[in-house]
């Protein structure tokens, strides 16, 4: 008796329908074709448990399995719901009736209870790309696959729920998620708030106009001198995300199992900050499953390297080419998957191995070789992709301790999501020949081609700027990033035209090309 079920493969951000055909005649043997890994072959000791522990004796057959398309590697556990119901269904236990209506993944435990799963998002998606009536998932997952408009999903405790809800028996509902209420009403709910930073307005500023135009940032400064705090408040001030970005950003979590048990859409931007001992693959992703890294993680938010001086140079180096791409490939033997990565690159370091080179109120023990060495960790290269570059003094106590608490983070966003809306409007009315309909959102994205229309200073501004171009010996990268920040500034200020004051301010921002950096190898 041949039976079929339908599960999906996960590979990146997208998703196959994957047939499984079940064949039972006479016999005691088990065959599992469909370059299945581990886990999946493992399935079948695991689905026999299951089943005797929910009331029903695995079938004495020969049983011969085909996981459809035989040429795409199937991995995980998922697998382990449509295998168990395509038995029970060859032995005659469930109606065939509704299997070709629904797509069906979740793990079993031994017990016969679901376990969730990764990627049941992009599942979802595809189960209604191919018109199925309905998804069947475990209960953690119902939420985060039920945000798919015109799909039922339907939340599955144990493999007799399954077994009821096939056979027709009991009531089971679809659940519903309200995708729009939940989205919107989490969206302004942050726990730290840029009122809790006393001082350092000039910083404040720096990471204002970085979030109204995307710019990357780094801060150098001594220890506690607030590099982290500002830095974890960023989110904060950030755009809110929109419904598109959210669903992008919620697929890439899923797919990597970051997703917390219940949640349907990530509301916020993300912050990622990891450890300086990262692997160049946890970095940019990897792995046999070519899972999505850090840099994919961060996407459509923040990815904040503190102390970036103890990174691996190997790792810090791959990062080039993402900052520049917005996007990511990792290739394997047999399939290439590519990942999305446009983040807002945020690093913060100290002066020094010691950290108070600078410092006036601490003595640095360092050697004049010994800072050389530290700060020409970051290259040139690296250094070029970042926009803004800001010191960071320590406040003093006296003034620390009598300050009124700052500007809130809510009053900063209404700046930044205006200036978010002129780049908005600019860009949406590029036609194609202009450079229109790249997903160009901010201006950190702009092209050469858009900075000479958008961005092109006066007479007086272009002298200034080539003064410190030749002053400074910056490369025509860093050209190019004072007019990106220079149009940010602009726009916070509502001008049409880039102008001297706002060309200046962007050069100040480049603090690390200027004065004692520059000559101690940074």
């Amino acid at each position: 008796m041949l039976v079929k079920t339908f599960c999906a493969a996960v590979m990146g951000l997208e998703a196959t329908t994957i047939t499984i055909e079940v064949n039972m005649t006479r016999g005691v043997m088990f065959h599992l074709s469909g370059l299945a890994d581990t886990a999946v072959k493992e399935s079948y000791d695991r689905i026999r448990a299951a089943m005797v522990n929910v009331g029903f004796k695995p079938p004495t057959a020969d049983l011969t399995i085909n996981l459809s398309p035989a040429d795409i590697r199937k991995e995980g556990s998922g697998y382990d719901l449509p295998l168990a119901i395509g038995i029970l269904a060859a032995h005659g236990k469930i109606s065939e009736t509704m299997l070709a209506d629904y797509m069906m993944i979740g793990e079993l435990g031994l017990d016969g209870k679901l376990k969730p799963i990764s990627g049941a998002l992009p599942v979802a998606i595809r189960a209604r790309k191919e018109h199925f009536k309905g998804l069947l998932v475990p209960c953690e997952n119902a939420r985060e696959a039920a945000v798919v408009d015109d799909l039922a999903v339907y939340a599955m405790d144990n493999l007799s729920d399954v077994i009821s809800f096939l056979n027709g028996d009991g009531q089971y509902e679809p659940t519903l998620v309200d995708t729009r209420r939940e989205f919107y009403e989490q969206q302004y709910s942050f726990d730290l708030d840029f009122a809790d930073v006393k001082g350092q307005e000039s910083v404040k500023r720096a990471l204002e106009v970085a979030a109204a135009g995307g710019h990357n940032l780094m801060m150098i400064g001594s220890p506690g001198s607030g590099k982290s705090m500002m830095a974890k408040r960023l989110p904060g001030i950030l755009p809110p995300l929109s419904l598109a970005e959210s669903l992008e950003t919620t697929q890439i979590h899923s797919v990597a199992g970051k997703l917390s048990n219940g949640t349907s859409l990530i509301s916020q931007r993300p912050f990622r900050s990891p450890h300086h001992t990262i692997s160049q693959v946890a970095m940019t992703g990897g792995t046999n499953k070519a899972q999505p890294g850090e840099v994919s993680l961060a996407h459509n938010g923040v990815l904040f390297l503190d102390e970036l001086p103890e990174f691996s140079k190997t790792t810090l180096e791959v990062l080039r080419q993402p900052l520049e791409d917005r996007k990511i490939t990792i290739s394997r033997a047999k399939y290439t998957v590519e990942y999305p990565c446009s983040f807002m690159f945020v690093a913060s370091m100290n002066p020094c191995p010691c950290g108070y080179y600078g410092d006036p109120s601490h003595r640095c023990v360092c050697t004049p070789g010994q800072i050389g060495r530290y700060l020409s960790k970051i290259s040139g290269p690296l250094l070029d992709r970042i926009d803004i570059q800001v010191e960071v003094q320590n406040v003093p106590f006296k003034d620390l301790s009598q300050m009124a608490p700052g500007e809130p983070s809510a009053v900063i966003r209404e700046r930044v999501i205006k200036a978010r809306n002129i780049q908005t409007a600019r860009f949406s009315s590029l036609t194609l020949d202009e450079g229109g309909g790249r997903g160009i959102h901010c201006n950190a994205q702009m092209t050469e081609r858009m900075l000479h229309r958008f961005a092109e200073p006066d007479s007086a501004s272009m002298e200034m700027l080539r003064i410190a171009m030749e002053r400074l010996k910056l490369s025509a990268r860093a050209y190019s990033r004072i007019l990106k920040v220079a149009r940010t500034i602009a726009d916070l200020a509502g001008s049409d035209r880039v102008e001297s004051v706002h060309i200046a301010e962007a050069i100040g921002y480049r603090n690390l090309d200027r004065g004692d950096w520059a000559e101690r190898g940074i």
